[in-house]
């Protein structure tokens, strides 16, 4: 049994439209014909398509409304009204390259401000004209055909994410943390995960409960650094009724309420100094005291910390316990910055891209090469966070098919970084310039500047800027 392709013609029957229906079905394609917008959007739900012939009646005098089922109407139903009806069809979620076939005199190099010409132009992979040669249109639909296997093929390996522990990524940074991720989550010690602002370290500290021998008991989460420093301790310690104006009730704490699971306490650099002694006394000695109580509760609880303060400055600063920090980090995890994690800030892209766009109508389809470039050569000092925000903003307010450099804000940040980058280098040129002129004068200050073709007031000033201050080298 021959393999046919499916075709879809769609035609308020035309004058050769059964004539090619038939010389497609002698050529090996399984034809389906729909006289209106209506029967071909039932075809479209029942079979899978992956091109269409739309056939424009060439005696009629509004090809448009003739497609969509429609008798011709007055001047009155616009052009705009006629792409309205036809976007129903053509810009349905239904992955499918549409070729139009219409009279020489309505093509877009005849009759360029036509409607027909603002149909293919929008929506249409290619167009013929009548009368068609059939080897012609079997070029044409057998090119379509391909194209769309080819982009269904590349539209699934960018809706496929390789991931880790629910973790996107498959850098060697990202294989070498969940190759750490799976050995960390079967200790039952404390964690101190480190990384800047926005490079998944909740995630990292999700994975190691979800896969430790904990992870049917709760996992608590707590930000350290979003409550004042005379609430923190009752956040964490919880406290009994009475304790203060207002605790009209007891209220269990943060630690209590992880009891058996994990305690998850982030951005654990901004917990006040008095309340890491608190904190060290309870991984010390595993019980807590509520706030106005007097009773020890005995706690088991996993503990992991989260930070992007560097903590061991923080140690050498005074700001942060010592004793505490080894506590805290009996393992210890980095999360990698996204401008370091290469091919995964084009997985994260279309991850982010496919999640925002999913059940909407948005122009935007997809990425611009230049944008690709731009994302992955980006320093991105928000990291994945900055991604996301980036990447929902650009999806919303694009009028583009493809999403610009423009659109993702990156082309003028690009060009500031280029700008300054110029800057520095002229700055090395100039200063080792200068320091070269000095030494070759021995420092006289008007030989050289002769020598720079500048002035020694120009010299002088340069030498101030470049913080010139060993004449001797």
């Amino acid at each position: 049994m021959n393999y046919k392709k499916r075709n879809l013609i769609l035609f308020q029957p035309p004058k050769f439209g059964n004539q090619i229906a038939g010389q497609l079905l002698a050529h090996d394609w399984e034809v389906y014909i729909a006289n209106d917008l209506e029967q071909a959007s039932d075809l479209l739900d029942k079979h899978i398509f992956k091109v269409g012939l739309c056939l424009i009646d060439e005696s009629c005098n509004d090809n448009a409304a003739c497609l969509v089922g429609k008798k011709c109407l007055s001047s009155q139903y616009t052009n705009e009204r006629q792409l309205t009806d036809l976007n129903r069809l053509f810009n349905s979620p239904v992955n499918i390259n549409w070729i139009m076939g219409l009279p020489e005199e309505c093509t877009p190099k005849t009759a360029p401000n036509s409607v027909e010409s603002k149909l293919i132009a929008e929506y249409c992979y290619n167009y013929t004209t009548f009368p068609m040669d059939i080897g012609h249109l079997l070029v044409t639909l057998g090119h379509a055909y391909g194209v769309n296997e080819i982009n269904k093929s590349s539209e699934k390996q960018k809706n496929e994410f390789p991931a880790s522990f629910g973790i996107i990524g498959n850098s060697p940074l990202m294989v070498n943390l969940f190759s750490l991720l799976q050995k960390v989550a079967k200790e039952d010690c404390s964690v101190l995960i480190e990384g800047e602002t926005g490079t998944g370290k909740e995630l990292v500290a999700n994975a190691i409960h979800d896969y430790s021998s904990r992870s049917a008991q709760p996992l608590v989460a707590i930000n350290c650094g979003a409550f004042p420093k005379d609430l923190i301790q009752a956040e964490l310690f919880g406290y009994e009724k009475g304790a203060f104006t207002g605790a009209l009730q007891r209220k269990i704490g943060c630690i209590e309420s992880a009891q058996g699971g994990t305690l998850f306490l982030d951005e654990i650099g901004d917990l006040p100094f008095e309340q890491q002694i608190n904190l060290l006394r309870f991984l010390e000695e595993r019980t807590i005291t509520r706030v106005g109580g007097s009773e020890k509760v005995a706690i088991d609880v996993r503990v992991i910390t989260a930070t992007h303060v560097d903590l061991k400055e923080a140690v050498q600063n005074g700001t942060f316990r010592e004793d505490l920090y080894y506590r805290l980090g009996v393992l210890q995890i980095k999360t990698p910055p996204l401008r370091d994690r290469g091919s995964d800030i084009e997985l994260l892209a279309y991850y982010y891209f496919n999640k925002f766009s999913a059940n909407r109508t948005y122009k935007a389809k997809g990425f611009h090469a230049d944008s690709l470039f731009l994302l992955k050569n980006y320093e991105w000092p928000g990291n994945i966070r900055q991604l996301m925000n980036n990447i929902r903003h650009a999806i919303v307010v694009s009028e583009n098919s493809l999403l610009t450099p423009s659109d993702l804000g990156l082309e003028r940040r690009y060009k500031e970084r280029m700008l300054q980058t110029l800057e520095e280098a002229r700055a090395v040129v100039d200063r080792e310039l200068i320091l070269t002129s000095l030494r070759h004068t021995s420092n006289n200050m008007s030989r050289a500047a002769e020598a720079l073709g500048i002035s020694r007031v120009s010299l002088y000033r340069l030498i101030n800027k470049y913080e010139i201050s060993n004449m001797d080298t």
